[in-house]
Order: structure tokens, then C-alpha cells, then sequence
């Protein structure tokens, strides 16, 4: 443990393969992503792996499972101010890696347009859930479009990994557990290394 300033866990050492790998806790939303990612590229990160959870927008996808961010809508502050209109593009070889990691099994992990925003709770009338989805939005989260338009900007790699925590269909939100979403996410954290380890570039 390196880490835990404002109760940002930071762990660092050697994965499997030899390679350096740091495992840090961003906060929830983009400004705090922000910070915490702009100084593990100061730090020497050259590939950014978000894991963290997400709230389904449409019917199709379960709860519990995992999904990769081939791009993140930028409906955030953060991501606005660090230069993203409209949609952000996560690393593809990076994303490549993620969605056919070893651990998919027989099927890739489906890959999705996650929209990232400042309310956990939206309640603003102008903003919809709806209008999300027709912008093609399948989840939302806080995080991904911050970390996407920083990687962008620093020349590294990015991507993401979420987890369906949250159903959001039919007017309702529908929670996951807590013991359930600890154990959702040590899985998600076997699952994004499997991934990096199995990878040519990573």
C-alpha cells in the first residue's frame, strides 16, 4: 500500500508477468478522477484501467454483468472542460483486450457507449434517460469520459470495465446488494488484469 490520502486506497507492485501494476481508487466522479489520473501518468502510467460500476439504460443487459466501454458521451463537467463535445473513444487495442480477455469464456464481453455524468441521483428535467439511449447510451457512470479525454490529451492508453449494479428501466432503479457488489468486484479486478496479462501490448 503506497496510498491513502483522502481515503484514496493506492496499492502498487508486481503482477503475474513481472510488470509494474498499481491499483488506485479514483473517488466517484470526474473532478476526483481527474486529479488522481493526471498524477499516475506524472507517475510513469502508461495504460488506464477503469473498474467500477455502472446503471443500466436499457432492458437488455442483466445485473451483474460486465460490459466494455468502447466510448463514453461526455454529459459531465470534467470531460467538457478537458475538451470532449459529444463522445470520447477509449483505446481500441486496449478495449480489443478487455472485451475478448480469457475470462469472457466462449462469448466476448459486450461492448457498450457508456454515458458519464455528475448526479448519481438525476433529477434534472432536461435531462433524460431517453435521451441518452437515443444518443446510444446503453449504461451510465461518473468516471469514464474523464478518463477516456485525460488519456486522450497525455498520449496514453485507456479504457473501461463496468459492472451492472443498477437497473434503470421503467422509471424505477433497482440496486444491487452490497455484499453482492463486493464480490462483483473482485471479479471485475480478475477479469480487466486477466485481460492486461493476456495482452501483447500490455
Amino acid at each position: 500500500m503506497f496510498n491513502h490520502a483522502r481515503g484514496l486506497w493506492g496499492y502498487t507492485g508486481r503482477g503475474r508477468d513481472g510488470d509494474l501494476l498499481t491499483v488506485q481508487s479514483t473517488g466517484i466522479g470526474g473532478p476526483s478522477a481527474a486529479i488522481v489520473v493526471e498524477e499516475l501518468i506524472a507517475l510513469g502510467a502508461r495504460t488506464l484501467v477503469r473498474i467500477g460500476t455502472c446503471g443500466a439504460l436499457v432492458g437488455d443487459l442483466a445485473m451483474g454483468e460486465l460490459v466494455v466501454a468502447r466510448s463514453a458521451i461526455g454529459a459531465d463537467g470534467t470531460s467538457r472542460a478537458l475538451g470532449v463535445d459529444g463522445t470520447v473513444e477509449a483505446d481500441a487495442p486496449l478495449t480489443d483486450a478487455l472485451a475478448g480477455g480469457p475470462m469472457a469464456g466462449r462469448s466476448r464481453y459486450r461492448e457498450v457507449t457508456a454515458v458519464t455524468t455528475d448526479l448519481f441521483y438525476e433529477e434534472r428535467r432536461e435531462v433524460t434517460r431517453a435521451s441518452w439511449v437515443d444518443a446510444g447510451a446503453k449504461v451510465v457512470e461518473m468516471e469514464t469520459a474523464t478518463l477516456l479525454a485525460l488519456a486522450r490529451r497525455r498520449g496514453v492508453a485507456a479504457g473501461a470495465m463496468l459492472a451492472v449494479t443498477d437497473l434503470l428501466t421503467g422509471g424505477e432503479r433497482t440496486r444491487m446488494g452490497r455484499e453482492e457488489m463486493e464480490g462483483l468486484g473482485a471479479r471485475l479486478g480478475e477479469a480487466a488484469w486477466s485481460a492486461l496479462d493476456a495482452g501483447d501490448r500490455y
